[in-house]
This record gives C-alpha cells, structure tokens and sequence, in this order.
C-alpha cells in the first residue's frame, strides 16, 4: 500500500513551497490525499479488510488535522490548496 519512492519525489516537487521543502503542511497534506486514493480503491475490491478500513480513518482524521492547521493560518491558500488536490468537493 505505500507510495514508491519515485511517487512521493514526484509529490514534493509539485507541492513543495521552497526548494528544499520535504515535510511543510502541504507536502504532509498531498501525501496523504496520495495514501488515502491508493487505500480507497484498495477496499473498494477487498470490502471486508477493516484493518486497512481502520489504517484509512486514521490518515483521514490526520489529514484534516493538517488541513484545520493550514486553514487557521490562511483561509485563501487552504482554499487553493484543496482545490489543487481534488477534494472537499
């Protein structure tokens, strides 16, 4: 279920905020949104894996840990940022 290595370089660079940026909010957020998709289809094949359903509600409630943190410091770049990643429809 992880990302490969290729993947999350591919995460960073397109939502680092400075060059050497590998762990700000943003990149914690996409990775995560990465993790989550990958684990979504995951249990949309194996319906009865509640392990991998409760590893998913985690990383769903960190990630809107994340998100409540970035929207608390800038309504507009939250805004920005969810819409880049697809989500909060």
């Amino acid at each position: 279920m992880a990302l490969t290595q290729h993947r999350k370089q591919e995460i960073i660079t397109q939502y680092q905020v400075h060059e050497t940026d590998t762990g700000s909010a943003d990149v914690q957020v996409a990775m995560l949104t990465a993790r989550i998709n990958r684990l979504s289809e995951h249990l949309q094949a194996n319906k009865k894996d509640h392990s991998s359903r409760r590893g998913l509600l985690k990383l769903i409630g960190q990630r809107k840990r994340l998100l409540s943190y970035i929207q608390e410091d800038s309504r507009e770049h939250y805004q920005a940022l969810i819409g880049r990643l697809g989500i909060r429809g």
